[in-house]
């Protein structure tokens, strides 16, 4: 019997068997780290109420990190997710929200649309979709405006009426390798609804915090460094990493902060630093310049992109990155687009039944109800 040839993606599983890091990167990041058993240090094991959504922004986690379509190496040490802003709400949107045990009427419950919709085995090729509100997102009713009991049906995100007439913005991270280390991002903004709206874009990349907890452990570093015109680049040190480089697109601001708790906000105490893990937010939110560090170094780092979004129209950001020994610059469709070639050809192969001419089902891409 004639074999069939291996494609790509086979090969690259092929490789990642026999040591070749191919898995190295991908979405390690957690969907919520906060209000986890992983971060509770209580005396009394009440993680919902030890480290509730409210202090996320302003408190390092120990154990892991989250983000809006987080990626990380496998230890989530350097991390990489995306921010959002629509100028209404009085936080950035750094990760997803939702109840605590406590608040739900069926226990915890992240209230969020946001669709993993495709992946290679060797994330070589990641896409994910999440659905942002043009209008203030609705926390206290969410929490408290619609209180159920348990035997009704959960409050959700959609009956507060914010996706009326479609003004929400579809957004979609995709990843792509063309290396084991060697990743390029796509961030496109769809605007859904029928007028121009803007939105603040903030890709980020940061240090999990391994240095506070650990007396005698190097402390990792961000810096920006020089680079051609329109081409902002950050490089990042890790003890264990080595240097890495993330390239963004346009000549936009890099924020600069330290992923350290903000004592003065959660316990009433001194910061050990002026620039602490909500300096980014309070930068954005609030306008506090000395919230970030000029010198444009530290442990955390974000462009910032405002963009006006046309009704019915899409933005596009592209940031490749690489590592320190070679950086190239290309174009993210020209890797983008073969990873896709290479995921429609493996997937029929492994599950030939689910790809018999029916399509592979209705993408989420409309909130009408």
């Amino acid at each position: 019997m004639k074999s069939t040839p291996a494609n790509a993606e086979q090969k690259r599983l092929v490789e990642s068997g026999k040591g070749t890091p191919w898995k190295k990167w991908g979405p390690y990041l957690s969907e919520r780290q906060w209000g986890t058993v992983r971060e509770d240090y209580s005396q009394n094991g009440d993680a919902w109420n030890y480290f509730p959504h409210d202090r996320a922004r302003s408190r390092a986690y120990r154990s892991g990190e989250d983000g809006l379509a987080g990626f990380s190496d496998e230890k989530a040490r350097l991390c990489f997710a995306l921010a959002l802003w629509k100028g209404r709400d009085p936080i950035l949107k750094e990760r997803l929200f939702g109840l605590t045990g406590s608040e739900g009427n069926h226990g915890e419950d992240v209230k969020e649309y946001y669709f993993y919709l495709d992946s290679t085995p060797t994330y070589s090729y990641m896409k994910w979709l999440y659905k942002y509100p043009q209008r203030a997102y609705p926390y206290n009713e969410v929490i408290a405006g619609k209180r159920r009991s348990k035997f009704e049906p959960e409050y959700e995100l959609i009956d507060t009426g914010i996706f009326e007439i479609n003004r929400y913005f579809d957004v979609y991270v995709e990843y792509a390798k063309s290396a084991p280390e060697d990743v390029l991002i796509k961030i496109t903004i769809a605007n859904r609804g029928a007028e121009d709206a803007t939105l603040h874009v903030l890709p980020t990349l940061w240090f999990r915090n391994t240095w506070a907890g650990s007396p005698g452990t190097p402390k990792p570093a961000l810096r920006r460094i020089m680079a051609r015109k329109g081409t902002p680049i950050v490089a990042a040190t890790h003890p264990d990493l080595g240097e890495r480089w993330l390239c963004g697109e346009g000549d936009v601001p890099l924020l600069f902060t330290e992923n350290e708790t903000n004592n003065q906000r959660i316990f009433g105490t001194a910061n050990t630093s002026p620039y602490v893990k909500d300096g980014i937010n309070d930068y954005v939110i609030h306008g506090q310049k000395s919230a970030v560090n000029p010198a444009s170094t530290g442990t955390k780092v974000a462009a910032h992109h405002i963009l006006n979004v046309k009704a019915g129209g899409a933005a596009v950001l592209r940031l490749p990155d690489g590592n320190a020994t070679r950086l190239k610059v290309r174009s993210v469709g020209e890797v983008s687009n073969r990873p896709l070639l290479v995921r429609s050809s493996y997937f029929p192969r492994v599950f030939p039944w689910r790809h018999g001419g029916g399509g592979r089902g209705q993408s989420p891409d409309r909130m009408d109800r």
